[in-house]
């Protein structure tokens, strides 16, 4: 075995390690405290911002039991989360509590998305939480200080409520999603994942200040080579008081990626003799 094979194997073998001690690190560098408390919600009776999302969608050559499956990885992921709170100076960080999404640990095969290809894989389908988390975050006075874009586009706008590229991926443990407390109010996360669809909320003890509406500006669809399309577009969201007035407009983020898909539809065919 040559230098260079040696090395690429000794990177296989001790990259788990090496990803979780360099997570590790950041989580004691941090500046933030960590050890987040759970409680009532009987304390937090202001509802910042809440979203529902449905968690059954079949995708074309992928069998549904893995969309079940996915259902079960999200109630394991949600129930550490949910109840926590962040107080002033805090800060969340999702796989600290979620943990190593193994199969030892009940989790199973679910979608995973790899190298821009849909597979099955252990864990499969938490990026949905961290989506949810994410939507819900940048609609709130909370700070989202480690975030990870989606690299491929890989479902067309059909029904699509968000705008593209509104989401967080995750991956254990290098892809984190981490939102900081930088207000003097504390914040209650709840999620709850049901038969069918899965819900969040951030509610706080203090009544918001601002509103906020996220919106998405600059979109563009380019090629970059045959058969090869990037999408791009910012996302930005305004800021509004108490009385209704747009006080600020805030850039949340920029993104990029290559679309898995057509992103034309061709013409309909004009057939003689038949109207539509």
């Amino acid at each position: 075995m040559d230098r260079a094979a040696a090395t690429d194997r000794a990177r296989r073998w001790a990259g788990p390690a090496y990803r979780r001690v360099k997570r590790e690190w950041q989580w004691r560098r941090c500046g933030a405290d960590l050890d987040l408390t759970t409680a009532e919600p009987e304390g937090f009776p202001y509802v910042v911002m809440r979203h529902t999302t449905p968690m059954l969608r079949q995708l074309q050559g992928l069998p549904m039991q893995l969309q079940h499956n996915k259902i079960t990885n999200l109630r394991l992921a949600a129930a550490p989360l949910d109840g926590r709170v962040v107080g002033p100076g805090q800060r969340l960080s999702f796989w600290r509590f979620v943990g190593n999404p193994t199969a030892r640990r009940g989790f199973l095969d679910g979608v995973v998305l790899d190298d821009g290809v849909l597979r099955a894989g252990v864990g499969g389908g938490l990026c949905q939480l961290t989506n949810l988390l994410y939507w819900m975050t940048i609609h709130t006075p909370l700070t989202v200080v480690e975030r990870w874009r989606h690299t491929y586009d890989v479902f067309p706008d059909n029904n699509r409520t968000q705008p593209f590229a509104s989401g967080a991926t995750c991956a254990y443990p290098s892809l984190d999603l981490q939102i900081e407390n930088r207000t003097d109010a504390a914040f209650r996360l709840g999620v709850t994942v049901g038969e069918t669809h899965l819900s969040g909320a951030w509610t706080s003890d203090r009544r918001p200040r601002h509103t906020y509406r996220v919106y998405e500006a600059a979109h563009v669809i380019t090629t970059e080579g045959p058969g090869i399309h990037m999408r791009r577009n910012i996302i930005r969201r305004r800021v509004i008081d108490a009385h209704g007035v747009e006080i600020g407009d805030e850039l949340v983020s920029e993104n990029h990626a290559q679309m898995m898909y057509e992103p034309f539809l061709p013409p309909a065919p004009v057939r003689a003799g038949i109207e539509s």
